[in-house]
């Protein structure tokens, strides 16, 4: 048994077809197949039904196939120790970010993360929860940055900050252009909400008890995939959408005229580093986390003073 022998058995599990796993680890199908088969051998088991197409791996060769993730985790780690002293960050370092925090996120922290590390290869993806879960969990991502609680047991969670939302309508739709809102001013009938899964969107709906009543919409149903095209319909059918708060910073100045804010206890989400739970690489993740929060804690609103805020997730 070699490592090479458990990165093919790994990528096997990825691509379920011996051919694309073979040209991810550039080698031939059969030296793939024949070094998977030596292992199978060795180990007198079954990894993968090659009678199925595509390939999967018997209810043991999925347990085997796991602990290989874990041992390619560990051996990436010590590679990574051996490097660099241990001192100072340095090589690839791959971050995942939801839609509803990239675009607002991703120019603050990077500058200084660059900055400070001139040595750390970047690599930022702008995926959904889930794509950023999955990717953590199959070693396409080392670090994931997401709204949380998501209650999976393989992803460890480390709080970063809480942000408020806030309300984006039209005028018609707070005439008395109020500053602070509860959500029974919320009109439901007008309400336009981010797709299905985008987090944001069920946070929303579990602030507002709104599952039933958007169901109420009539003539026209649109759910956006990005923020801007959600203002874009707000404003198209005088309509009322909620935001998370820093998102107000990238609006031009005709916009934020249009954005209210809940009265206490103010609803919040919490966005939080995730890792895989075999991700060891704490220094890194300190690093990280140490930059998010200088840089964002100063620009989020429920910071600056003392309401009561509530978690929604």
């Amino acid at each position: 048994m070699n490592i090479q022998q458990l990165q093919y058995i790994v990528a096997v599990d990825e691509h379920r077809h011996f051919l694309k796993a073979s040209e991810a680890c550039f080698i031939t199908p059969a030296t793939l197949s024949m070094m998977i088969k030596k292992l199978e051998q060795e180990l007198d088991v079954v990894i993968f039904d090659r009678a199925k197409q595509p390939v999967v791996p018997t209810d043991l060769g999925k347990s085997i196939i796991e602990k290989a993730r874990n041992v390619l985790y560990h051996v990436k780690e010590l590679e990574s120790v051996a490097k660099k002293g241990n001192y100072e960050l340095q090589g690839e370092v791959r971050i995942g970010i939801i839609p509803t925090l990239a675009p607002y996120l991703s120019h603050l922290i990077l500058p200084p993360m660059m900055e400070k590390y001139p040595l750390l290869k970047i690599r930022l993806f702008e995926w959904n929860t889930q794509q950023i879960v999955e990717a953590l969990k199959h070693d396409r991502l080392d670090i994931g940055i997401a709204a949380t609680p998501l209650s999976n047991p393989d992803i460890q969670e480390t709080p970063l900050f809480y942000e408020s939302l806030v309300v984006y309508s039209t005028e018609k739709q707070n005439p008395k252009k109020k500053k602070y809102l509860v959500p029974a001013d919320l009109n439901m009938k007008r309400l336009w909400l981010l797709e299905e899964d985008h987090c944001l969107r069920s946070q929303v709906a579990n602030l507002c008890s709104l599952r039933k009543k958007m169901a109420e919409n009539e003539q026209l149903e649109f759910e956006a995939g990005s923020i801007e095209t959600l203002l874009n319909m707000v404003e198209m059918n005088d309509g009322i959408t909620i935001l998370p708060e820093l998102a107000i910073h990238s609006l031009a100045a005709h916009r934020k005229e249009h954005i209210a804010y809940f009265k206490a206890p103010i609803p919040v989400r919490e966005i939080s580093l995730l890792t895989y739970r075999q991700y060891v690489k704490e220094k890194l993740n300190i690093a990280l986390s140490n930059i998010i929060k200088t840089t964002i804690q100063p620009l989020l609103l429920h910071q600056k003073g003392k309401q009561r805020v509530i978690e929604i997730g």
